[in-house]
């Protein structure tokens, strides 16, 4: 006898509203964010809201390969001295220009969002993020974001955290998107929630690294000509077969709208 209700044994009698479960969606679709979303890279972006516009030579040569978040928190001290505020910051978030075809790919989903689970994986931040979705209009797309925390402290200065740490050596200390997205899918399934494809969009290296773990049935977007993209086409190069997810790079995120529309025609 199939039940309606958590821990109550009645027979289904009733169709009410409300009262059918809804369809899990299909599909997952993980997005990047710097350079992918965006045109730019945000965390060269907010430079913008200098005085000068430029971060000094000093600032510029702590820079160390692979630890850019402890970096990042170099140059938002800095800007916190030079009296940078949170709306400056905001300001620049909100201005930041969408990737080529991003408002069309937008679109596409939010018409076929019960078919889609979007979220969103970056190295970038919580603040700048939300800041620059909302004045897009898209914020309410995601069902999650994972980045790295952000604020303001007590005294104005934007601050920043790492969003965890790892033992992937491939990717930065602060962040592996290979496990953000192996614990999300096993959360997911642990909440009876499984995707027929995933689909990746991503351009920069960290994007490799998840992308790589896809099976068969997926398909990694890597921006075209960029690090994700490039990786990928070296793997494929010397290791034939190695990465298994169907590669479509893209130079407008209007491409990817029409591959996802062809994947729901049946026709990829």
């Amino acid at each position: 006898m199939k039940r309606c209700c958590q821990g109550v044994g009645l027979p289904c009698l009733f169709k009410g509203v409300g009262m059918a479960s809804p369809r899990p969606p299909r599909y997952l679709l993980v997005f990047d964010f710097d350079e992918t979303i965006i045109n730019e890279n945000s965390d060269d972006s907010i430079v913008r809201a200098l005085p000068g516009q430029a971060l000094p030579e000093h600032i510029r040569q702590t820079f160390r390969q692979g630890f850019y978040n402890e970096y990042l928190q170099r140059v938002l001290a800095f800007m916190g001295d030079q009296g940078v505020k949170m709306g400056d910051f905001k300001t620049v978030y909100e201005n930041i220009p969408l990737s080529p075809g991003m408002p069309d790919l937008f679109q596409f989903l939010s018409k076929h969002h019960e078919l889609f689970e979007i979220i969103l994986i970056s190295d970038a931040n919580m603040f700048g993020i939300e800041c620059s979705l909302r004045a897009a209009g898209f914020y309410s797309l995601f069902r999650k974001i994972f980045s790295n925390p952000s604020g303001f402290d007590k005294r104005g200065y934007f601050t920043l955290g790492p969003y965890h740490s790892h033992k992937c050596l491939d990717c930065p200390a602060n962040m592996c998107k290979r496990k953000i997205l192996t614990e999300y899918l096993a959360e997911r399934a642990q909440e009876e929630v499984e995707f027929q494809r995933l689909f990746y969009v991503g351009d920069g290296a960290n994007d490799f690294c998840p992308s790589a773990t896809l099976t068969p049935a997926d398909v990694a977007f890597p921006r075209k000509g960029y690090p994700m993209h490039q990786l990928i086409q070296e793997m494929e190069k010397n290791q034939p077969g190695a990465f298994q997810a169907t590669v479509v790079p893209w130079e407008s995120a209007a491409e990817v709208a029409r591959y996802l529309q062809d994947v729901l025609k049946k026709k990829c």
